[in-house]
């Protein structure tokens, strides 16, 4: 009896030691929400506390890293190179999608976990087949190459897109309709308006075409395109097996290229409406990490005191109110933001390269591990 009552007792530590164990093992997200506001240093999310009316969204994550951006080729990249790290997790040269500095085709995360039946989509205010979105489901040696893109998402097993391009689907060189061969694979596609996902006919896909190239700016009454195919996306992709929905806001960038800080500012402030939409779905559901960063910084934007005039003609700088001044039309290198919340949030603190993104999310969900 006392032997039975001793391994009676070595079980129960055993157990207890298990159960333990388990409760102390970091939880797994389920869901994946990348968002990626193309050209966005810290002083454009800095505007955002300055020129939004409400609290931002970005004030809501505590943790917070940096990522270093270079490309494999260049100290300052482009959001090819960029997007393709994030996406496939190597270092490219600029210009490149999906494919490596040797020019040689590089998996996707859509790709990869599509044997796990886990949902896929991107949404973009580009055309969806610019640089960014591009980069989770294409593979080409030029960022330029818009038919041979399109071409690449028909073939890819993406579940849900939205954002313009419509005119590489239906005004091509080939002259085939792209639209029409995937509503024959089985896709609900919208080149008017969004819709909800009632009304998606039943179908397991989707796209939403709604430009010919670009959709409009915020300034030309583009209204809540970004944060509705993002709630869009969510909804109709969220299932049991879990998704990745990667959003971009491709507008801040052309801001910055054009100098013009109005336009980068309205942008930056409706990415911060869809950091709002994936928080609150994320706050909710206990099971999505979201991830906020770009893919490099445009214009040298800097929020600077206004400068203002004398009544002898002398300059000053009022500091009591802040201007934007740009120093370049282009890219910089300077370190980008990551924001996280979720979980598997902690693993995004601290300084590291841009291709870890990549990385990191497959570390966190588990979905670098054999099935």
């Amino acid at each position: 009896m006392k032997n039975i009552s001793k391994i009676l007792t070595i079980l129960s530590f055993v157990f207890l030691f298990a159960c333990q164990q388990k409760e102390n093992e970091p939880k797994k997200p389920k869901n994946i929400i990348l968002l990626v506001s193309d050209g966005t240093g810290l002083s454009q999310i800095s505007s955002a506390y300055f020129f939004k009316e409400e609290e931002p969204n970005y004030s809501r994550f505590e943790n917070i890293g940096f990522i270093k951006t270079s490309s494999s080729q260049e100290d300052v990249t482009d959001s090819a190179a960029g997007a393709t790290a994030f996406a496939s997790g190597i270092k490219t040269y600029n210009g490149a999608v999906g494919v490596d500095a040797d020019s040689t085709s590089v998996p996707t995360i859509v790709e990869l976990v599509q044997d796990r039946k886990i949902r896929t989509g991107v949404v973009a205010t580009s055309s969806i087949q610019h640089a960014t979105p591009a980069a989770f489901y294409g593979h080409e040696v030029s960022r330029r190459f818009y038919e041979n893109l399109t071409e690449d998402l028909y073939n890819s097993d993406i579940d849900y897109f939205a954002g313009g391009g419509l005119r590489f689907f239906t005004k091509r060189k080939d002259s085939v309709d792209l639209t029409k061969k995937l509503e024959e694979k089985g896709f609900y596609i919208n080149t008017k308006e969004l819709v909800g996902v009632d009304q998606m006919n039943g179908k397991s896909k989707a796209g939403f075409l709604l430009a010919e190239t670009a959709m409009p700016k915020m300034q030309e009454d583009r209204g809540d395109f970004l944060p509705n195919a993002t709630q869009l996306g969510i909804d109709f992709l969220n299932n049991e097996k879990g998704f990745f929905l990667m959003v971009e806001g491709s507008q801040i960038d052309w801001g910055g290229h054009a100098n013009d800080a109005s336009y980068a500012i309205a942008e930056l402030i409706d990415f911060d409406n869809v950091i709002g939409k994936a928080l609150d779905f994320a706050k909710k559901d206990g099971n999505t990490l979201v991830i906020v960063t770009s893919d490099h910084e445009t214009g040298g934007f800097t929020l600077s005191a206004k400068k203002k005039k004398r009544e002898d003609g002398t300059e000053y700088s009022d500091y009591s109110e802040v201007d934007v001044t740009f120093s370049t039309g282009g890219h910089s290198a300077t370190l980008i933001p990551v924001f996280a919340y979720g979980p598997g949030s902690e693993e995004f603190k601290g300084i590291y390269e841009n291709n870890e993104i990549f990385h990191k999310i497959m570390k966190v969900t588990g979905w670098n591990s054999k099935k």
